[in-house]
């Protein structure tokens, strides 16, 4: 490039722009930038994938290309690890007009053009002129913040490149990954980070099938889910390095963890051909076992599974049991439901004799289809209870505008075991917590709602006693069976969906039990 590029002056320019960074990032409010998906890459992040780049980037000229460019850590990376003298050009493209305008003055010099515009609108350039190395961290915007107008182009240029479905809910850092595809000249190298959530969400899906199929994967790093990289934006991160040409027969992919990129905790080569048919890519982060998980018996062989149930106002439907006298309320209009699972100290539920569970606090879900006409002569304080609801809009929200009539919950008859929707992993490895329930208490959507089926149902009623014995085999299942088959968020959160559970291993259940399972493949939960 020709410039007047100055080496000794990088660090005096990276020094500046993370000044010049968290003035800019101070001048909007924390819920504004989560909008527009304006999180900083960390100088140490930036540096590391730049130099875990190095391995993979040979070619003599380097054409670069930052889709999202910010104050330009990402170019100020490229500084540091790349020789000066085969950068022949650098873009970096930037829809906020103030980073924009810093990244300008800070990096122009040593030949740094920045384009103030949005990349997802900008028409593709010549062919001669692509770019050949890409190292991004592209907008994370939920779905749920872009327009009506922006998920219909985004998701048709997502289709066309993909050649095939894409996620309606994708998030914006998605539709990047997509559109920087006819950006990157053939054979090009790609190095992106993004949130870790697409290698197991189903909307993760269409990305996970682009990088297996259309482009040759180098390498997954996925960072300690513990490690949250940025200060403000609780979600784990995963680096995504690819070369953009079809993979070769045999082609294997360096899944790595922990630690850095360039400098893992662990690694595996996992031949493509796996990569290509596993559910959940988090799986491809372990050693392999001698049993595949596939070949297991799924939890949903010995159970029906189903979320707790969503009220749609909680503060308003729940109440202590011991306030429904207060507000005039019969029991017959409500029903008992479960605390949350931290106030649980005991695994093992017991019941009162109203089926209340013995828990300190006890907790009562309105739950009726009365029609408001004979609730209001029939029990007068619900019924002034249910118009102060109404005052405030209640039956407006978007679960209860769907309830006829608006105050009767979803119907979930009471589960004999309970899983935990959400954890953290504790210092024996576990996760997730279960119970045993023998109340007659339902549970809130913070739960997993566990009915035995098949010869375990048929077990537990010849022996209700062996219910004890099933509550040590859940809480004794393999934590990484768990952790596999869950998604993980920033600051090590795991969360479990119904389906999710269901492919646990349960092997050790039935074999401890002596169950006859006859699992046929296409009954496994997928």
């Amino acid at each position: 490039m020709d410039s007047a590029y100055n080496p000794s002056n990088v660090a005096l320019l990276e020094a500046e722009r993370v000044v010049q960074q968290v003035q800019l990032d101070e001048r909007s409010s924390r819920e504004r930038r989560n909008e527009m998906g304006q999180f900083a890459t960390p100088p140490a992040l930036a540096d590391d994938i730049a130099a875990a780049v190095t391995r993979f980037c040979h070619q003599d000229r380097i054409h670069f290309l930052e889709p999202a460019v910010g104050t330009g850590a990402f170019y100020s990376a490229l500084l540091r690890n790349f020789a000066y003298d085969r950068i022949a050009s650098a873009v970096g493209v930037e829809c906020d007009p103030y980073y924009a305008a810093v990244s300008q003055r800070l990096w122009g010099d040593s030949g740094l053009k920045v384009i103030k515009a949005d990349f997802m609108t900008l028409p593709y350039p010549e062919e001669d002129h692509l770019p050949n190395l890409m190292l991004t961290n592209p907008p994370y915007v939920r779905h749920h913040h872009l327009t009506g107008d922006q998920k219909a182009a985004f998701h048709a240029l997502a289709c066309e490149i993909s050649r095939g479905n894409v996620s309606r809910l994708s998030g914006l850092y998605t539709y990047f990954v997509f559109a920087a595809h006819n950006w990157l000249a053939e054979d090009g190298v790609a190095a992106w980070l993004i949130p870790s959530e697409f290698m197991d969400v189903n909307y993760g899906e269409s990305l996970r099938r682009y990088l297996s199929n259309h482009v040759t994967l180098l390498q997954v790093h996925r960072f300690d889910p513990s490690d949250v990289q940025f200060a403000d934006a609780l979600v784990s991160s995963a680096v995504v390095i690819f070369r953009r040409s079809l993979p070769a027969t045999g082609h294997r992919i360096r899944f790595s963890r922990g630690g850095s990129v360039a400098a893992p905790n662990a690694s595996f080569d996992v031949p493509l051909t796996k990569v290509r048919t596993v559910r959940k890519w988090t799986q491809l982060f372990t050693a392999p076992s001698g049993r595949s998980r596939e070949e297991g018996i799924p939890l949903t062989s010995l159970f029906t599974i189903k979320r707790g149930i969503a009220t749609g106002a909680n503060d308003f439907f729940i109440l202590p049991r011991r306030d429904l006298a207060e507000h005039g309320i019969h029991e017959r209009f409500v029903k008992p439901i479960l605390p949350p699972a931290r106030l649980l100290h005991q695994d093992i539920i017991e019941s009162d004799r109203a089926g209340f569970p013995l828990v300190k606090d006890q907790l009562a879900v309105i739950d009726t289809d009365v029609p408001i006409d004979q609730i209001k002569r029939s029990c007068v304080g619900l019924w002034r209870y249910l118009q102060d609801g109404e005052k405030d809009g209640i039956q407006k929200a978007y679960l209860t505008s769907k309830r006829s009539p608006w105050y009767r919950q979803e119907q979930r008859q009471p589960a004999p075991f309970l899983c935990t929707y959400m954890g953290r992993k504790k210092k024996d490895g576990t996760t997730f917590r279960f119970f045993w329930n023998r109340s007659d208490a339902t549970a809130a959507n913070t739960y997993l709602l566990l009915y035995p089926v098949g010869p375990l149902k048929r077990m537990l009623e010849e022996n209700p006693g062996a219910g004890l014995r099933v509550l040590e085999l859940l809480n004794g299942l393999a934590p990484a069976g768990f952790t596999d088959q869950g998604r993980v968020y920033g600051g090590g959160l795991f969360k479990m969906e119904p389906r999710e559970l269901g492919r646990v291993d349960a092997t050790s259940i039935v074999e401890d039990l002596q169950l006859q399972i006859a699992v046929q493949p296409d009954l496994i939960p997928i």
